[in-house]
């Protein structure tokens, strides 16, 4: 994917993070956590343009759980909510033990996507999730068995190389898809020099997200429409609308931009499209 495939006018699609991984209400009151809540959500994501909701699930407590019945409540609720939105479920987590990590995998019916950290990362002074091969292997296995096509979220440039690996390892079904994330930390460090670094050396063929943590999240999806990438927002990745103002929703951010990609006369891929452009 390059700046032809933008001239080219292909769609991008969206894609809606809608509850977060780590930080909840505390972040933002307006981050949805019950099935209910998530459901709502997705319906106003997918009316604002999104094509995907990525999910993760919390206890009613509010904590993250990667429970199978969790995830099942969450999607029943989003299929009651929307029309024809895709359901990808997260399977990336700090301090989980590797068999819990399998249990998004588990609904019936399974959801069509889930993500596949590509390699370990730091989160916070204490904490790191590991993320090895092996887990990455027997998460892609398990994904492949169950008909769900794999996310691969690169968070830096080693795990590019892992991308690789993987297709080494694994016969991966075309087309190839990865979010590249940019931010802080273990994350690439967000340039443009190295967001063109990152799309440029993914293995031939492969479809690429663009994931910018927090006031990245702006400039980078402008950078993946016009450089014929796909594009990630939402409540999980950044919890402002502006600075200093917090996002009042995620169909909020994901308005935004379309309004952008419309600008840039670029297509919005409704979800039977993104299915036909990810191979679904």
């Amino acid at each position: 994917m390059s700046y032809e495939a933008y001239l080219g006018g292909d769609p991008v699609i969206v894609t809606a993070a809608v509850t977060g991984g780590v930080h909840g209400k505390e972040a933002n009151p307006n981050i949805p956590e019950t099935p209910q809540e998530i459901g709502c959500a997705a319906a106003a994501v997918e009316e604002a343009g999104a094509a995907v909701v990525h999910l993760h699930a919390r206890k009613p407590n509010g904590e993250r759980t990667f429970s199978t019945e969790r995830f099942q409540a969450i999607d029943d609720a989003v299929r009651e909510h929307t029309d024809d939105i895709i359901i990808q479920h997260s399977t990336g987590g700090t301090g989980a033990p590797d068999e819990d990590r399998h249990l998004p995998l588990r609904t019936d019916p399974p959801p069509e996507m889930t993500s596949l950290d590509m390699g370990p990362l730091n989160r916070y002074d204490h904490l790191t999730s590991e993320n090895t091969r092996g887990l990455v292997d027997s998460l892609y296995d398990e994904m492949e068995e169950r008909g769900i096509k794999p996310e691969l979220e690169v968070f830096n440039d080693g795990h590019r190389n892992e991308v690789f690996g993987l297709l080494e390892r694994r016969d991966l079904a075309d087309p190839v898809y990865a979010t590249l994330i940019f931010g802080p930390g273990t994350l690439t460090r967000p340039t443009p020099r190295n967001f063109l670094t990152a799309i440029e050396d993914l293995p031939d063929g492969t479809l690429f997200n663009t994931l910018g943590f927090g006031k990245h999240q702006l400039p980078f999806s402008s950078m993946g429409i016009v450089f014929g990438g796909h594009v990630r927002v939402g409540l999980e990745d950044n919890v402002y609308y502006r600075r200093g103002e917090l996002a009042e929703s995620n169909a909020q951010l994901v308005r935004r931009v379309v309004r952008l990609a419309d600008e840039l006369e670029r297509e919005v891929a409704s979800p039977a499209q993104a299915r036909e452009i990810l191979g679904l």
